[in-house]
This record gives structure tokens, sequence and C-alpha cells, in this order.
């Protein structure tokens, strides 16, 4: 049976609901009210092979953040449902992603324990936000997506789900490329770490529980 899930999560500053099938074929349907992190969501979804569709409302008109936040733990809520007992899965998953002058690679495990760890090169910043990314890299817009909204959506996705998360951007001259690849990275690990194997009896610790 496809592993499947549906959550709504409202609050004063989102109103979402997402539906997540991990055993699908990549297609989805993204509505934040933010292009550049649809486009970013779509690939996600592509590349690990995970049906999504998401309907998101926020208050983008003050920024991006809560929106950003809210669709990550939203997202790790269903993907800890879909998941269930974890039985049969890899656990683990790894993948290294380039994209034109950038590098990303993920390394994560569903074991249950949520950390993130997340590394850029140095100018980057792996938490700048607003004005000051737009004064460091002559972005004209207060609200570009950036590093910072990044790592705050990787934060969510991690907390809620439950997934101890490593993500390294090694090196990158475009910020479209360089954030492209952080989410191809993270889509094919987790793509790795969700898949089930036949051998694998209960779930893949000597605890018996994940």
């Amino acid at each position: 049976m496809p592993r499947t899930a549906r959550v709504k999560r409202k609050t004063t500053e989102t109103d979402i609901t997402l539906d997540l099938n991990l055993d699908g074929r990549g297609l989805s349907d993204i509505k934040t009210g933010i292009p550049f992190f649809d486009h970013m969501l779509s690939l996600f979804s592509k590349h690990g092979l995970f049906d999504i569709k998401i309907k998101a409302r926020g208050d983008i008109d003050v920024d991006f953040h809560h929106t950003v936040e809210d669709v990550g733990l939203t997202l790790g809520d269903a993907i800890k449902k879909a998941l269930g007992n974890k039985k049969g899965i890899r656990r683990y998953g790894a993948s290294s992603v380039p994209m034109m002058d950038a590098l990303a690679t993920v390394v994560l495990d569903m074991g249950g324990r949520p950390y993130l760890r997340f590394i850029t090169p140095e100018g980057f910043g792996s938490f700048r936000k607003g004005r000051e990314v737009a004064a460091r890299f002559g972005i004209k817009s207060r609200d570009e997506f950036d590093m910072g909204l990044t790592e705050e959506f990787l934060k969510a996705l991690s907390n809620e789900t439950g997934m101890d998360l490593h993500a390294e951007l090694r090196y990158g001259k475009n910020r479209h490329h360089s954030i492209e690849a952080v989410f191809k990275a993270l889509a094919r690990a987790l793509k790795e770490a969700v898949e089930k194997d036949p051998r694998i009896k209960g779930v893949m610790s000597t605890k018996g529980k994940l």
C-alpha cells in the first residue's frame, strides 16, 4: 500500500493543507505564494519521487519566514505520518548533487532524533536575511529567498520529522543554483532513507524501535 498522509495546519500566520505520497512518481501541485519556494519544492518532489500537493496561505506581505517554516513543519509531520512505524525502511540516506557552479551534500538519519547541521561557504552565511542579504549580494528585494530561509525550512523539517540532518553547500557562486542543489540533494537522500528493503525485518535498529 502507498504510504500517504494529509496534514492541515492553521495558525494566525499561515493556513496550509498538504498531501504526500512517499511512493509516488514525483508529481507536484504546489502553491505557497512564494514562486521560488514553489520551484524548490517541485524539484524536491521530482527528485525524491514523492507526490506532493501543497496549498498554503501566509503573511508573505510581512516576510516569507512564517510560510517557509510552517510548510517545513507540515511536510515533516506528513513524512512522519506516512512512514508510520518505519518498519523495513533503510533509515539512512546520502546524496551529493552538482548544479553548475554549486555542489551540495546531504546525509540524514530517520532515527527519530532531530538535529540540523547546515554548512555554507564563507560569504554566503548560514543565516542571513532581508536587507543584509540584499546589501551583501546586490539583491533588490528584501523578500528574496535566501540561505537563511533555506536553513529555516531544513530546521523545521528536521524537528517535526525527527530527522538527523546534515546539509552542506560545499561551494557555489549563484544563489539559485546553490539552493537548488541543496533541495535536490535533500530529496535524493530522503528517497534513499525511506525506501523499504525486504531484507530488513522490523526496524533498522538494535533497540527495536525508531
